[in-house]
């Protein structure tokens, strides 16, 4: 290719040419392509400087080729057809067939439900897609969709790139997370009782401060800080500690550990909205589309069974 940009071939000669040998005269060429007679030789002489040899003789009131000029045909021909092609025609997605790897970033609040209904889906529609999942969170989206390290994200998120496509998926709050057979609070958590306890929490900066002390101003007793939710329900149970996650994190938990109970957090935590994400330079992605809209349809059935 250097080769090529080197000898300063302009491509747009070689469409000439074609046309040319096509009509078999100036004239008709100069027709088909909307340009003047003199402007479709002086393309002509161009090219047969570029490539070093005569490409046409004159036939009575035509033009035919020379042997160089009929080799460059049926060089040039195929090739120029399949770029017109590529331009004019939108690429195909057929998700029954299609081989497609999706990247996708998802937060540890959100693998657990989004994930497995997603793959079922896929197994139904999209037998051969592929799924490539990377950890992503609040503070590393932004680079993720930046550095087209996925090609789509379920997170929350706050300030993101220009040229960023985000769809709020739903906004939900906190609740806080105990075992009542080592832990009581009575009616109500108060305040006192909460900062009086000790807690497990998640930091994604290795830290002893979370969501709580980051827009309160208050320091709780942190015994172990971990850097996702996957362990909370196991630290939790059997122990004396409570965690504040997510409501959609402890309605898994508790699934899977029914003997564990949530109640209100005694702080004005509201939640931020969970959203779907995308570069818009993707918007026009057949594929990236297909699964975006798969994974609205798990949330409103994860929703609808709340």
């Amino acid at each position: 290719m250097n080769d090529i940009y080197g000898r300063n071939l302009d491509l747009n000669l070689l469409r000439v040419f074609v046309v040319v040998a096509e009509a078999g005269s100036v004239t008709a060429a100069a027709n088909r392509l909307y340009l003047t007679q003199p402007a479709v030789s002086a393309a002509l002489r161009r090219l047969a400087t570029t490539v070093g040899a005569p490409l046409f003789v004159r036939a009575g009131r035509g033009l035919a080729l020379t042997t160089r000029g009929e080799r460059l045909l049926a060089s040039a021909r195929p090739h120029l057809g399949a770029l017109v092609e590529a331009a004019l025609s939108p690429a195909t997605f057929d998700p029954k067939t299609s081989e497609r790897t999706v990247r996708i970033g998802l937060s540890d609040v959100t693998e657990a439900w989004v994930l497995p209904p997603l793959l079922r889906v896929l197994a139904k529609e999209a037998p051969r897609m592929k799924l490539v999942v990377l950890p992503v969170q609040f503070r590393t989206i932004a680079d993720a969709l930046t550095t087209s390290a996925v090609d789509l994200a379920v997170t929350v998120a706050d300030e993101l790139p220009a040229g960023t496509q985000r769809l709020a998926l739903f906004t939900r709050g906190f609740v806080c997370l105990y075992d009542p057979r080592h832990v009581r609070f009575g009616k109500h958590l108060t305040k006192e009782r909460y900062l009086e306890q000790e807690h497990v929490i998640v930091s994604y900066n290795g830290d002893l401060r979370g969501v709580i002390e980051d827009l309160f101003d208050v320091q709780r007793k942190v015994r172990v800080s971990v850097p996702t939710f996957q362990s909370i329900g196991a630290l939790v149970e059997g122990s004396d500690l409570i965690a504040t996650v997510p409501s959609m994190v402890a309605r898994e938990i508790l699934s899977l550990r029914p003997r564990l109970k949530t109640t209100a957090v005694p702080f004005p935590l509201g939640g931020s909205p969970l959203e779907v994400l995308w570069r818009s330079a993707v918007e026009d992605d057949a594929a990236i589309r297909f699964i975006r809209e798969r994974m609205v349809d798990v949330t409103k059935r994860f929703l609808a069974e709340d």
